[in-house]
Order: C-alpha cells, then sequence, then structure tokens
C-alpha cells in the first residue's frame, strides 16, 4: 500500500483524506484501544525481530524458548497454549529447535504420545543472546514510567487478556 497525501487528489473530484502520522488521529491517543495495542503490538513484533535477526531466531522461537525455560518438561500443547500459536505452528518450532540442538524431547513417563521439553545448554546460551538484543526494547517500553505506572499498565494487559482469554464467557 502507497502513503496517500491531499495532493494526490489533484484533478479528481474525489477528496482524499490525509493518513495521519503515527501518534496523532486514530493512530494516537484517540484512537481506539483495540487498535492501538494491535499497532502497539505489530510494532513491537518488529522491532524485536531486528534484534535477534542476527542470531537467527524469530519472535515465535524465542517465545517458544522462553516458554520451555519457565516451565520445563512442558508438552507441545500446553507450549501452544503458553505461546498463543497453534499447536502446528509450535510442532514446526519445536522440530527446528530440537534439530539445531537447542532443545531436547523425552518421553512422558505414562503416556506415549506426549513428550516433555526441555532446553539444552546450547538452548540456554542462544536463549541467553536472545534476551540481551530484547532487554534494551523491554527497557525503552518502560521508559519514562515509574514503577507504579508499570504496575498499572501490567495490570491492563493482563486484564485484557483475561477478558478473551481461556476462561472468558461467550
Amino acid at each position: 500500500m502507497s502513503k496517500r497525501t491531499p495532493s494526490d487528489n489533484v484533478g479528481n473530484d474525489t477528496p482524499v483524506p490525509a493518513i495521519p502520522a503515527l501518534g496523532q488521529g486514530k493512530r494516537g491517543e484517540e484512537g481506539y484501544l483495540g487498535y492501538l495495542l494491535r499497532q502497539a503490538s505489530a510494532a513491537h513484533r518488529l522491532r524485536m525481530e531486528r534484534a535477534m535477526a542476527d542470531v537467527g531466531v524469530t519472535l515465535p522461537q524465542f517465545l517458544v524458548l522462553t516458554m520451555i525455560r519457565a516451565y520445563p518438561g512442558v508438552s507441545n500443547a500446553d507450549l501452544a497454549r503458553l505461546a498463543l500459536l497453534t499447536p502446528q505452528t509450535v510442532s514446526v518450532i519445536v522440530a527446528n529447535l530440537e534439530r539445531s540442538g537447542a532443545i531436547t524431547r523425552r518421553p512422558h513417563a505414562v503416556h506415549g504420545r506426549i513428550q516433555h521439553i526441555d532446553v539444552t545448554p546450547e538452548g540456554l546460551a542462544l536463549l541467553e543472546a536472545c534476551r540481551k538484543r530484547s532487554g534494551g526494547i523491554e527497557r525503552e517500553l518502560l521508559s519514562g514510567f515509574t514503577a507504579e505506572e508499570e504496575q498499572i499498565v501490567r495490570r491492563w494487559l493482563v486484564h485484557v487478556a483475561m477478558l478473551g482469554g481461556e476462561n472468558a464467557q461467550s
């Protein structure tokens, strides 16, 4: 898509609205919360992907590694729920991470089809490299906010997630 400006309307009777700059109009504080969340999410994802490109890790891979580290032994199904990804996507990510040596799988003691997933020492090193790259972005997200304001933002984001989460009423 190209950006359109009022000057694009020369010789045409149909008015062309100017698209506001980021942070202005509906793209700013006047905007709908849902749109602003999506805009913020897209901007954050792009920054994270750029930050980790040199180590060859995608944002979904970073998220999966982070969740495996936080919840050792997690299954693919639980990992998909934690990472907010489809089971099919998680299966591909897990297979690629296992092939690279970042994770290992072991069979469940009772259920033959369920496998537990753990981060290897190589995976921990990769995760640390990703965290170093993402840490500055995380700090920038919080710059200008007090600790109390940060807690309000965190509480609100959790509230939004819970409204549409696993236990939400339809």
